[in-house]
């Protein structure tokens, strides 16, 4: 019997990992953008409106009283009273207000 390291034609297989086995990609490790965009999508599924007002609202103070009317108060200020969210809205509105910055409206070091 010939020891199996002697044929010639085809490579010896290894069955060593050089390569760690890949995954996806979870979304908290994601680019920030990538992730605003994830759960404004999935607000957007169920919720429209809510998804629409949260873009134009995105990047000033309003934004993060909006999300906190929401999830907080069940209402939305605009006689739209709910009664909850679904798990994975609760939680896209949570992400984002963790995600919110407010952009300064003049340059850093302006004293008015």
């Amino acid at each position: 019997m010939q020891d199996k390291s002697q044929f010639t034609g085809f490579p010896v297989i290894s069955y060593t990992e050089e390569h760690p086995p890949t995954r996806p990609t979870p979304l908290i490790e994601k680019p920030r953008q990538t992730r605003i965009d994830h759960q404004l999508a999935v607000i957007g599924d169920q919720h429209e409106h809510i998804a629409k007002i949260v873009r134009v609202l995105w990047g000033h103070k309003e934004c993060l009283d909006y999300i906190r009317q929401l999830v907080f108060d069940g209402g939305d200020g605009v006689d739209r009273s709910r009664v909850g969210f679904k798990k994975e809205v609760l939680s896209a509105l949570m992400d984002l207000s963790n995600l919110h910055e407010i952009v300064p409206t003049e340059p850093p070091g302006t004293d008015g």
